[in-house]
């Protein structure tokens, strides 16, 4: 599979048209807005935006869905981790002396006996959960919508050593071709008569632990014959040389770049001064 087949996106929009230095801006601003606002309110409104983005961007939507089965069994641990034991910050955040006890432990269990959940620690923990949806919606927004080639000349014009810019496109570019690879292993156990659909959980474990195996030993190969070609091309890592594709900033990109910075100011200013965005918002007041 080529560089050029690892994007993802077919559909075009804004975001296939804008520049990744573009992106990168957006990618950071809505990161550290992300890690400012407390708020669960205006951080559910931050990842339900980001997240239409993605689907007006033509991020399909199994992936997605996917993403979000992945990530529950982390998010159950954090809720439950943020009610029982986050209390410190939580009062701080609140200035309340005593929280809201929305679930008591007896105190005959076992480690957690006598331990209090509060509604104010599963509100941040919502919060948190947001707060990383928001972070791991952005990058397929930025990354699936570029194609690998111009992401790689933005890059660089945007001053960023060109060794990183190449480990960062060879990690791109091996994705699809690793997710080849454990279909083949897959596909090759199937024709020997290993029936994935009727096995449980813990069997298909067990099956995907030894599909890593030669997945590893055949990535080792790849990197090994990578190696082998720069140093026979003697790769210098230095960021003088042509490129085929160009990546030139339009007025969009400009406007777009302009209105996140103003959007980042926008958001301090109305986190400080009118406290929007601050955990007790819209909670307490």
């Amino acid at each position: 599979m080529g560089i050029k087949n690892f994007q993802t996106v077919k559909r075009d929009s804004i975001f296939t048209r804008i520049d990744f230095r573009t992106k990168l801006v957006m990618i950071g601003t809505i990161t550290l807005i992300a890690f400012i606002w407390e708020s669960p309110m205006t951080g559910g409104f931050l990842t339900l935006s980001v997240a239409l983005a993605c689907l007006v961007a033509g991020v399909q939507l199994n992936y997605l869905a996917t993403l979000l089965r992945i990530m529950i069994p982390f998010y159950v641990f954090l809720l439950l981790s943020m009610g029982f034991f986050n209390i410190s910050q939580v009062k701080l955040l609140t200035h309340k002396e005593e929280l809201t006890t929305l679930l008591a432990v007896p105190p005959s269990w076992w480690f957690l006996g006598g331990a209090k959940m509060s509604v104010e620690g599963i509100l941040y923990g919502i919060n948190v959960i947001f707060k990383t949806l928001t972070m791991v919606l952005v990058i397929p927004l930025g990354i699936f919508t570029t194609d690998v080639n111009k992401m790689i000349v933005s890059m660089v014009k945007a001053k960023i050593p060109y060794k990183i810019v190449f480990i960062f496109s060879s990690t791109l570019r091996f994705f699809p071709v690793l997710f080849e690879e454990i279909q083949s292993i897959i596909e090759a156990q199937r024709l020997r008569g290993l029936a994935f659909e009727k096995m449980g959980l813990l069997q298909r474990t067990r099956v995907y632990a030894t599909v890593a195996v030669p997945l590893i030993l055949n990535a080792m190969t790849k990197s090994q014959t990578l190696e082998v070609v720069l140093q026979s091309k003697a790769f210098s890592g230095s960021s003088q040389r042509t490129y085929l594709h160009e990546s030139i900033l339009s007025r969009t990109d400009y406007l777009i770049m302009g209105s996140c910075v103003g959007l980042f100011v926008l958001a301090l200013i109305i986190y400080f001064w009118l406290g929007i965005g601050q955990f007790a918002w819209l909670i307490y007041s």
